[in-house]
């Protein structure tokens, strides 16, 4: 779809736009055990922080590192382009999840919020021994979110916009 490195970065900023909230809000319904328990303030704290490691992220290692093992999956020359676009989408997802779940692992169940809520009884010793069993879980359960989100929602509804950006930036 893109086809400059303007355009790129616009695409990816969409993607992010889009994905981080939504995650922001499943990643604390089921840390918290529902949507209707999740602290709004905690949420909106989070959301800017995430968007700018998503962000970054993705810039400097998703897109690239998923493009490689999407290419290397399939050939351009071979497959139709909707097989592409599959095969990077799933690729991203493989690149992304377990490193925004580590991220996430760290704001949500780490140092972040006893910092930010001044929690009494984390220690670093505490959040390390955790550290390990927490993002696992963590990326377990964000994948099929992730990957499903991806394929069915948000990349159809980032390829709409973009295309419409596209064409009023074009005329």
């Amino acid at each position: 779809m893109p086809t400059s490195k303007k355009e790129e970065l616009l695409y990816a900023f969409l993607t992010v736009l889009i994905t981080v909230p939504c995650f922001v809000v499943y990643c604390l319904s089921i840390e918290n055990g529902g949507i209707l328990k999740i602290d709004p303030m905690f949420a909106l704290k989070l959301i800017p922080i995430e968007f700018t490691l998503a962000y970054l992220t993705e810039i400097f290692i998703g897109s690239k590192l998923a493009t490689k093992i999407a290419f290397h999956a399939v050939s351009p020359k071979e497959y139709q382009p909707k097989i592409i676009e599959i095969a990077i989408i799933c690729s991203t997802v493989c690149v992304m999840c377990p490193l925004m779940s580590f991220y996430a692992t760290i704001l949500y169940k780490g140092i972040f919020p006893a910092f930010v809520f001044h929690q009494k009884g984390l220690t670093i010793g505490t959040f390390l021994i955790q550290l390990i069993p927490n993002f696992l879980q963590t990326v377990v359960l964000n994948f099929p979110f992730a990957l499903f989100g991806q394929l069915f929602l948000i990349q159809p509804l980032v390829r709409c916009i973009f295309k419409k950006v596209i064409k009023k930036e074009s005329r």
